[in-house]
């Protein structure tokens, strides 16, 4: 790269860093992969109905026994065991629980089987809190079990179809019988609807628990992907799947409610709506009622559809608009009246709506130049609304109360870092998360009408005493002007950082739409791995969150729109050039690395700017977005049968041949969200223009390349290919 200082770097310091004494010992590769700085939660928190407590569930490894135990909010003393396995012959630890609406009955879970993100199969036991009893649901490892709000019943999904148990007379009812692996699927989300619009159970009960609404997925025309798997023995075998690719069919869906009383299921039409998918489902406090969100393909036109239960009438409640794409969130919140809180970004940022009934917009509750990041709910108590937002700046969060009239204002938490609350269930207290760049999460509790902290509950302390004895040098925040933009960005120096010394620069950016890399929160493994790097290695990692990425509004998140890595890559190589200006910068040693989308940028980012970068490494990348999914990729590029060039131009097959740098290409053979073939086809494209490159396959590992010592491989591989490229 060369090296040009005819303009200056602008460095807007905001005051974080971390700062020990005594720091001496490097981090390593094998303390970071074997847990040695994870940090203590609460594990599996569920607030009782009461308000005044919450349940624990809690593993003795001594006795090797699992419990749920319950907390008083206010005094953090145990009250009261409600379960122990000690007490259930042959189990021995749960793996997962809900109550049912009167708190009387434990649905848990145990040995349950990962199956893809999100989705899971397991073994279910009822536990019946007076008698002290429990019970199979089934006898077959089933899926998504839930309580009718009775706590009556429960539904489940077993080999595609649909069922529910009758708790009272161990009748078991089977709803549908056309579910068929690849074919049809009852009550359970595909796989690129569990992917993208990230949920799995595709199934409501009505308010009154005597309706079951679902969604059929007939995934029959979707094109089939088949994954190899090694495994151990004489002969691989191949999973196969339905996945559709960017332009290709999707599953087709519909809307079906099934009556208990009648015991018949009739299907909705929606055909006069945008109806290409059913990303959610909600009934309202009307028993009759069930709320229905359906979006176009493009997912820039989202429609709120009311179906009347009783006679199959639907009617359009409200539309949401975007030239670009609408999210798809769980921000909907429906008062006792049926008016309901929803989440827009219609005025640049993304804010809380009041509407009545019939979709009449009553009033605009948050309005500013700041984002609403997560929406936790309405008391409806004291009327007021709670939520957290990027008020106090945009690398920051904090949680707030509001009237629905946008009135009365209250800051709930007083940290500056990132804060998130788990409010109890009438919203009289909340439990705060807090952490930022010097300071491991922390659990206090604090009164939800005006934040006050009334106890510590937890913290990490311990490791942060620990870390005190090693070498940490401090995340430097600031924002660098690029493109008209003032970008966060954080810098990391060693801690023995010499002005008058040039040191190689490593940045490291993810870079997707609506991400954020730059945050003011406690170090995650890379965050490690980049102070071992930094500290051992001498060098400097900076990261920074360029356009496309989010928190700071609608038009800076969505201008990447049919455009996928093209300002991004732009942005990247224009960070690097203006870095390198900076005297204690050597701008001959310049790299880049990224996983996933990340990697589709550092692989990017090498192939297009050959001056700029001398190294990179890309982890499960994407090579072009043709490969992937419908859903993701349709929603920023539209099909590729619409948007050929977007597709072409900016991805890495396009740019083999100006190939200078060193590169590392990392892929898991069984990774079924960015397929191998992403890997296999930029491979087959750099030998065929004679590049010389590194590259290597884990077997039989999935997206998340991890199991046993594969992360330690992985990552001892990275690091002595940056010692030696760099």
């Amino acid at each position: 790269m060369r090296n040009s200082f005819s303009s200056l770097i602008f460095l807007i310091l905001l005051g974080f860093s971390i700062s020990f004494h005594g720091q001496n010992r490097s981090i390593t590769l094998e303390e970071i992969w074997t847990g040695q700085f994870s940090t203590e939660g609460l594990e599996a928190i569920h607030s009782l109905k009461n308000g005044k407590e919450y349940t624990v569930l809690n593993y003795n490894h001594r006795d090797r026994n699992s419990t749920i135990d319950a907390y008083d909010y206010k005094t953090g003393e145990k009250t009261k065991t409600i379960l122990n396995t000690k007490d259930l012959q042959g189990i021995y630890r749960i793996s997962s629980y809900k109550f049912n609406a009167d708190e009387n009955k434990i649905l848990f879970s145990t040995e349950l089987e990962p199956i893809y993100r999100r989705s899971t199969r397991g073994t279910y036991y009822i536990y019946d809190i007076p008698s002290k009893t429990f019970r199979l649901v089934s006898t077959d490892k089933i899926q998504s079990p839930e309580f009718s709000p009775d706590g009556t019943k429960v539904g489940y999904v077993y080999e595609n179809n649909l069922y529910f148990k009758n708790l009272e007379t161990e009748e078991i009812v089977q709803i549908t019988s056309d579910g068929k692996k690849n074919h049809i699927i009852n009550g359970l989300t595909d796989w690129v609807y569990e992917e993208e619009f990230a949920f799995v159970r595709a199934y409501e009960w009505s308010t009154q628990g005597n309706k079951l609404a679902f969604i059929k997925f007939d995934e029959s025309e979707v094109p089939e992907f088949a994954m190899d798997i090694y495994g151990k023995g004489l002969y691989p075998y191949s999973d196969t799947f339905k996945y559709p690719k960017a332009g290709e069919m999707n599953s087709k869906v519909s809307l079906h409610i099934y009556d208990l009383q009648t015991q018949q299921t009739t299907e909705i039409d929606l055909t006069s709506y945008n109806s290409y998918y059913i990303p959610r489902l909600l009934w309202t406090p009307d028993n009759n009622i069930l709320s229905v969100q359906l979006t176009n393909r493009h997912q820039n036109v989202v429609d709120l559809v009311f179906v009347n239960a009783t006679d199959q009438t639907s009617r359009l409640i409200m539309q949401e608009k975007d030239e670009a794409y609408v999210d798809i969130t769980d921000d909907l919140t429906f008062l006792n009246d049926n008016s309901f809180f929803w989440t827009s970004e219609r005025d640049g940022w993304n804010h809380i709506y009041h509407y009545d009934r019939n979709g009449k917009l009553l009033k605009q509750v948050t309005k500013g130049a700041w984002e609403v990041t997560a929406f936790y709910g309405f008391d409806q108590n004291t009327g007021r609304v709670y939520y957290q937002s990027t008020e106090n700046g945009n690398i920051n969060r904090d949680v707030y109360s509001i009237l629905p009239s946008g009135r009365n204002k209250v800051r709930l938490t007083d940290e500056t870092g990132t804060n998130r609350a788990a409010f109890s269930a009438d919203y009289s207290y909340f439990i705060n998360t807090f952490s930022n760049v010097t300071t491991p999460p922390k659990f206090t509790l604090h009164q939800a009408k005006n934040g006050k902290k009334l106890r510590d509950i937890k913290d990490n302390s311990n490791l942060l005493n620990r870390l005190k004895n090693y070498k940490i040098a401090p995340k430097e925040f600031s924002t660098i002007s690029i493109h008209g933009e003032d970008l966060n960005m954080y810098m990391i120096k060693p801690l023995d950082f010499d002005e008058n010394k040039q040191y190689p620069l490593f940045l490291y950016q993810y870079s997707g739409p609506g991400s954020q890399t730059v945050a003011n929160q406690w170090m995650g493994l890379n965050d490690y791995w980049h102070q071992m790097l930094v500290n051992d290695l001498d060098i400097i990692v900076v990261s920074v969150d360029g356009r496309g990425t989010g928190y700071k509004g609608r038009d800076f998140k969505k201008m990447t729109q049919l455009e996928l890595g093209k300002y991004e890559v732009e942005d990247q190589i224009a960070v690097a050039e203006k870095l390198s200006e900076l005297p204690f910068i050597d701008s001959e040693r310049t790299g880049i690395w990224g996983w996933s989308y990340g990697g589709f940028m550092s692989s990017n980012c090498l192939f297009q700017a050959p001056d700029v970068f001398e190294m990179a490494i890309a982890v499960a990348p994407v090579s072009s977005w043709r490969f992937y999914d419908t859903i993701y990729t349709e929603r920023y590029m539209k099909t590729p049968q619409e948007n050929p060039k977007g597709y072409d131009m900016n991805s890495p097959l396009y740019h083999v041949n100006n190939l200078k740098g060193n590169y590392l290409l990392v892929h898991g053979s069984a990774d079924d969200n960015v397929h191998v073939q992403n890997a296999m086809v930029l491979i087959e494209e750099l030998i065929q223009a004679n590049k010389t490159f590194d590259w290597r396959i884990y077997p039989d590992k999935n997206h998340d390349i991890y199991g046993g010592n594969t992360r330690l491989h992985l990552y001892t591989l990275m690091t002595k290919y940056i010692k030696e490229n760099l």
